[in-house]
């Protein structure tokens, strides 16, 4: 159930027609423009809301705005409506992130913030974001997605924020900057002309100077205050009597002017009053459901006249909200005074949001009414939809809310909890909800044997997940076994889910065949991994889930591309981005579609399209998908810069790919430290390219295995490498040994992809050799594979040995128009690089051993400004550990041992 924005949160309220000026404060914000941060922070009532909603509207520009309210605790709900607030402004903002708030495990809050960020900047105007009632928020992630965003903002965006307290954020670090703003308390207090002109101008009272100085005196400017006390006063004769007794702080004063303003209405309006109180926001249609009574929009109006504390929340009047101090002196005189009401009001407002689709406040309002077997009969018609989306955390606090007797007492609802705790690791809880689930039925779900049922007490409300339960169980188990990488497990419990399911029942049965596919890929049995995959999507199609198909067209096209299938794999990605465009809009998984693309283009060597493809995934937010495949945007882009020559920034991206890379029953054929190895080869690190391979426990004697398969490939790069580097035999024996078994394998297994590059570099090995004459049948063979699909990157990447093996192919007439066009792209590259050389950054050879970076140059230039290592980091947004091995790449090239070595022997040579 995806929650509907609510456009009466974004609505910044509009300046009264009778409003004091306040022009040394209107000036005070504006001054604030130039700084990141502008904190209004005072108590309730001392008008913050008022004061920055007339400043912004008084701009030449719209601002941004965001209401908050305890809802907004939910990390996705935040963010959701962070970004529904900039649109508002900028309506190009933030699609992306849209979309991967609404994947069924949104990526994390800084990878969503990143791309948010980046689109900012390509906003040309001033943008200011204001969140008001910040003080609500008591959770920790969202406190650090705000600090993460106020830390790393455009210069020229400005965010604002209202609160009654603090917010835990680097407030310190800020004021040090000279990056915040601050409106305190005593710079919102009345003035004593303020204060006569608010009583006189807009309260419309006759008051002498000692009158008002009394008054101001007694409330020391709190704005709440004076306008409670004039609501007091209207009508009165002793005026002056009733000033000479007021006294007390504030509570005290609260209390005792909403008594004597409430005590002052009629009691049609009083009650009223009491009764709306346990409202959020308020309609005339659903206060009338709550109150029982008739006309309560007109009522609102003529409320919102009286200047009696209620804000009205969209342009037309529909919607409104009592002042937040105002409502919780109501709600406190309501639980006072009848406290065995608030219950049945709670539950009316829950009828009344049901009736009109919106199961959230349904929800809410049951819960605080004590309904909860209303609520828990709402949860569970509502969970299915929130399964696997952001509202999944909503669903989760709902659950946790509800006693556990009640949930426990519904099979369908413990079920659906137990899916709610797979992100969170704890597979002996999910396994204990699913146990409570069981215990309902006729029929085990695990073992098939038939178990006595409670004979009272339990609650069924959607009878169709009822029925589906068995299978759903199953299907449950079957992802905990594949987390687990038990794949026996997966494919036992997929297949009996298969077997307990309805035949209509599509949702399921696609998830049931997609976990079976995802086992059969990970046992390396491709062709009966695509079927049952394929088959997944199919059954989901039918069910309407369009984004499924989307979002599992990587594993359609990886495993086609294990077996050297590229045309296909094209095909599939193509077919997946015409269902998506049709939607009329960028459906949720798109841009991973760009993802995948870009990795086949690159492979068969056009690197312009596969940037474009790069490019247009990060315009609708490259991490939108799946968390198993949101690192995937740093492996291609890697992958480019690698083909580039930028190894140094292929080994960053790689990093960056480790840190959002997520465990899940996916499995991890191609894993990002193996890739990191192969660039460690190729930039002659072959120290660190041996450790990986001891720490992973490698050695050319293992059992093989599919899931292995790129790690011993791997394997066998590095003994090449280090044949080449101190020609031991033994490395050259052990990596045509290697080669051998695994090219068996892999032809065994139909992996072609695979295939092609063992091929490959046992052409290379008997080139290390200086065995050409051998190294061009296994090359002609790879040859013959690759053609017909378009590889390039493959062979090209491997550099000038493979250049010159297809020389001598060409010479020998084997595949000659095949090899001249990748020897044209060798000759093309070449040529760049030599062009490149002649750049001014270029460090000269024969001053260091080995030219820097230019990644090694940037970190050099902020080294000489006296950063630290983490502010470097922090500029860079690099990891702390990959700044400090940046450091020793460039002592070693300098030949320094420290930091200023380094700055001075830089300044040497002219770099700096």
């Amino acid at each position: 159930m995806a929650t509907p924005i609510l456009a009466t949160k974004l609505y910044a309220p509009p300046p009264r027609p009778e409003v004091v000026p306040r022009a040394r404060l209107t000036e005070r914000l504006n001054e604030g423009l130039d700084r990141r941060l502008t904190l209004v922070c005072a108590p309730a009532g001392f008008g913050k809301t008022t004061l920055i909603g007339g400043w912004v509207a008084g701009l030449p520009r719209p601002a941004g705005w965001l209401s908050l309210d305890e809802a907004d605790n939910d990390p996705a709900r935040f963010l959701a409506y962070l970004v529904a607030a900039l649109r508002t402004v900028a309506a190009d903002i933030g699609e992306g992130v849209l979309g991967a708030l609404g994947s069924p495990q949104p990526p994390p809050t800084e990878a969503i913030l990143t791309v948010l960020l980046n689109e900012i900047t390509t906003v040309e105007d001033d943008l200011i974001l204001v969140l008001d009632d910040y003080h609500v928020i008591d959770t920790g992630a969202v406190d650090d997605a705000l600090a993460f965003l106020i830390e790393h903002l455009p210069p020229r965006m400005h965010l604002v924020i209202a609160t009654r307290e603090d917010p835990n954020l680097p407030l310190a670090r800020l004021r040090a900057r000279g990056q915040l703003l601050e409106v305190r308390a005593a710079d919102l207090r009345f003035t004593p002309s303020e204060a006569a002109e608010f009583l006189k101008g807009v309260m419309g009272l006759s008051l002498s100077e000692e009158d008002i100085a009394a008054l101001e005196s007694c409330t020391e400017g709190w704005i709440a205050g004076l306008q409670l006390a004039a609501l007091s006063m209207r009508g009165r004769e002793d005026v002056a009597g009733f000033i000479r007794a007021f006294a007390g702080d504030n509570r005290y004063i609260v209390d005792y002017l909403v008594e004597e303003v409430l005590g002052r209405q009629p009691e049609r309006v009083r009650g009223f009053l009491l009764k709306t109180s346990i409202l959020e926001r308020l309609s005339g249609p659903l206060c009338d459901a709550v109150t029982g009574q008739q006309r309560s929009s007109a009522l609102l109006e003529a409320l919102e006249r009286g200047n009696l504390f209620v804000v009205p929340l969209d342009d037309r009047r529909r919607w409104f909200r009592y002042h937040h101090l105002f409502a919780d002196v109501l709600r406190a005189r309501m639980m006072e005074e009848q406290p065995d009401r608030a219950s049945t009001l709670h539950r009316r407002a829950s009828e009344w949001y049901e009736r009109n689709g919106s199961p959230a406040d349904a929800i809410r309002h049951a819960l605080a009414a004590g309904d909860f077997g209303r609520a828990a009969d709402l949860v569970e018609l509502a969970a299915l939809e929130m399964l696997g989306s952001s509202s999944q955390e909503t669903l989760y606090r709902w659950l946790m809310t509800l006693p556990d007797e009640v949930v426990r007492a519904r099979p369908v609802l413990s079920a659906y909890y137990a899916f709610t705790l797979f992100g969170r690791g704890d597979f002996e809880a999910v396994d204990a909800r699913l146990r409570d689930a069981e215990r309902w039925l006729d029929t085990e779900a695990e073992t098939g044997v038939r178990r006595e049922a409670p004979s009272v007490g339990m609650v069924v409300v959607d009878e169709a997940a009822f029925g589906s339960l068995p299978g759903t169980i199953s299907i449950a188990r079957a992802y905990i076994a594949g987390a687990r990488g038990d794949v026996r497990g997966t494919v036992k419990h997929a297949r009996q889910a298969l077997e307990l399911l309805p035949e209509d029942d599509h949702l399921w049965r696609g998830a049931a065949a997609a976990l079976l596919g995802i086992a059969h890929w990970t046992d390396g049995d491709l062709e009966a991994a695509h079927r049952s995959f394929a088959e997944g999507v199919a059954h989901q199609q039918i069910a309407g889930h369009t984004r499924f198909q989307i979002a599992g067209t990587h594993i359609l096209a990886d495993i086609r591309i294990a077996q050297g299938r590229l045309h296909e794999a094209v095909r599939t990605y193509e077919q997946s981005l015409r269902v998506a465009t049709e939607q009329g809009e960028p459906v949720w998984g798109t841009a991973n579609l760009y993802v995948g693309l870009s990795e086949l283009h690159r492979e068969r060597g056009d690197l312009r399209a596969a940037k474009q493809h790069l490019l247009r995934s990060k315009e609708l937010g490259e991490h939108v998908g799946l968390p198993e495949t949101r690192y995937r945007w740093y492996v291609a882009l890697a992958r480019i810069k690698e083909a580039q020559g930028d190894l140094d920034g292929a080994l960053d991206l790689l990093d960056e790919a480790e840190i959002q890379y997520v465990e899940s029953p996916d499995p991890d054929v191609r894993p990002i430290a193996a890739l990191k190895t192969r660039v460690w080869v190729a930039q002659g690190r072959l120290a660190e390219a041996l450790g990986w391979a001891r720490e992973q426990g490698l050695s050319a004697h293992d059992d093989l295995s599919y899931l292995r398969e790129f790690e011993h490939i791997t394997l066998a790069r590095v003994l090449l490498a280090r044949y080449k580097s101190d020609r031991e035999e033994r490395s050259i024996h052990e990596a045509m040994g290697l080669l051998k078994r695994l090219l068996k394998a892999a032809e065994e297994g139909g992996r072609m992809g695979s295939v092609i590059e063992i091929l490959m570099l046992q052409a290379l090995a008997h080139e290390a050799q200086g065995d050409s004459p051998s190294a061009l049948a296994p090359l002609e063979r790879a040859l013959t594979l690759a053609e017909p699909e378009g590889y390039v990157r493959v062979f090209v990447d491997e550099g000038r040995p493979m250049a010159g093996l297809l020389s001598e192919a060409v010479a020998h007439g084997i595949m000659p128009d095949y090899a001249g066009r990748l020897l044209a792209v060798f000759e093309a590259e070449t040529h760049k690089s030599e062009d490149e050389s002649h750049l001014p950054n270029a460090l000269p050879a024969r001053s260091v051993i080995e030219p820097l970076s230019a990644r090694e140059l940037e970190i050099l230039r902020l080294i000489a400004q006296g950063l630290s290592n983490r502010q470097i980091g922090e500029r860079l947004f690099l990891a702390l550990s990959t700044v400090k091995g940046h450091n020793r790449i460039i002592f070693s090239k300098l030949m320094v041992g420290r930091r200023t070595e380094a700055v001075a022997r830089a300044r040497e040579l002219g770099l700096l």
